[in-house]
């Protein structure tokens, strides 16, 4: 199997799989130089994310970074994608169930309309199936927008 130019990088720079850290390995201290805007940022967030100090802070900022740059694919967004997928995922299927429970409350409202209509009227098979091509026209035409005083106005002007 061949490796690519940046899988080659992170082997001599002492990655393993995953960025981690061997076992038998001790911390290095270097100078780092810094800008005080990013220092303030630094203050500001590390506590926030469970860091116990600024250098975890750098070092997990850094072991991001380098995943990142190290990702076979080289993008952006198939390095964040599979946070992004979990969170879209659950979003669209909450969203899917509560449509789909207002859309079966929609429909026990319609059966009932429906059979109070049928009950109350005396309507021939043909003008039963014509109303049927008539309404199934209709909201392939108007993409399922139906406007009731239209309704109304189409009803009244064919009397």
């Amino acid at each position: 199997m061949r490796s690519n130019n940046k899988e080659d990088s992170a082997e001599k720079a002492g990655f393993t799989e995953g960025l981690g850290v061997g076992c038998d390995s001790k911390k290095k201290t270097f100078g780092l130089q810094i800008f005080p805007e990013t220092m303030q940022i630094i203050d500001t967030l590390y506590e926030h994310d469970n860091c116990k100090s600024r250098s975890e802070f750098i070092e997990k900022a850094v072991r991001f970074y380098c995943g990142y740059l190290l990702n076979n694919e080289h993008t952006a967004t198939e390095f964040i994608a599979p946070q992004l997928a979990t969170v879209t995922e659950g979003i669209v299927r909450g969203s899917e169930q509560r449509l789909s429970r207002a859309m079966f409350k929609i429909a026990v409202e319609l059966g009932a309309v429906t059979h109070m209509l049928a009950a109350l009227n005396e309507i021939d098979d043909e003008t039963l199936f014509k109303l049927s091509m008539m309404c199934t026209d209709e909201v392939k035409r108007i993409n399922g927008i139906i406007n009731f005083e239209k309704a109304v106005r189409y009803q009244r002007s064919s009397d």
